[in-house]
């Protein structure tokens, strides 16, 4: 389905994903822009963009979005590496609104972008050396980060709170809950958080992957083991951080001061 959004007195404009491209992208909430209008004809919506952005005083985008869908995601993989050809700071956008779009390489990868990968595509993602409006991922690094089957095998669809109960049953039948305790649980818990530090250094997707799950799994047990449940402990954090204010500085979220 494409979005034809309104940012009044900004722009107007068409996407698959608002919450991506216009709340997290650009920074509206959803009660500071409309959507003008929906379809999955991708001519219609295109010819409608034109139509609004000339009748609401905008300047009209040069290149119609079908046109824009097409060819700006023609992606040319070699034998190393696949290139996109936009610029890096505009990769993430013309990802979201190419989800499903699928390539070959010549060492016979078969690739997809997916709303899972579209942030590691980004995070990878180097600017070609020859062409600055141009960039690229190395296949086998994009291979082994989501589609080789031995390390990204087809598992079992969870909702959450299933997830965390399997956890539990889990530990139950190992004895965690009746002979393990916290402490022994933080100290594990650190020893992720240190393999964790080490992939992310290494720029090791999967062990990323790994160490974070495994986290996971010693914080739904530390849980637990306080009497708790790892759920109402998101729960409760959630709650804190909901309506909290502040801004971006160094890579980091600083709350805003009251």
């Amino acid at each position: 389905m494409y979005y034809l959004y309104h940012i009044p007195g900004k722009k107007i404009g068409v996407t698959r994903d608002l919450n991506t491209r216009v709340t997290l992208m650009q920074g509206y909430k959803k009660n500071e822009y409309e959507v003008l209008d929906q379809s999955d004809d991708i001519d219609y919506i295109s010819n409608r963009e034109i139509e609004l952005q000339q009748s609401y005083g905008y300047k009209k985008d040069r290149t119609l979005y079908k046109n824009l869908f097409k060819s700006n995601m023609n992606i040319n993989p070699t034998e190393q590496t696949s290139t996109f050809p936009v610029p890096l700071n505009k990769l993430k956008g013309h990802l979201m609104d190419n989800i499903g779009l699928e390539w070959d390489t010549p060492q016979g990868y078969k690739f997809e972008i997916t709303k899972n990968n579209v942030a590691w595509i980004v995070q990878n993602a180097q600017t070609s050396m020859y062409n600055d409006n141009r960039c690229y991922i190395y296949n086998k690094a994009f291979y082994e980060a989501y589609f080789n089957p031995q390390h990204n095998p087809q598992e079992e669809s969870w909702n959450q709170n299933e997830r965390f109960e399997l956890i539990r049953k889990w530990a139950t039948e190992r004895g965690i809950y009746d002979k393990g305790d916290s402490r022994t649980q933080y100290v594990k818990l650190m020893e992720e958080a240190g393999e964790l530090a080490q992939a992310l250094l290494n720029k090791d997707p999967y062990e990323v992957k790994d160490a974070i799950g495994d986290m996971v799994v010693v914080l739904t047990n530390l849980a637990a083991l306080e009497g708790m449940t790892i759920e109402n402990c998101i729960d409760s954090a959630y709650n804190q951080i909901k309506n909290r204010k502040g801004i971006m500085s160094n890579g980091t979220f600083v709350k805003e001061q009251l």
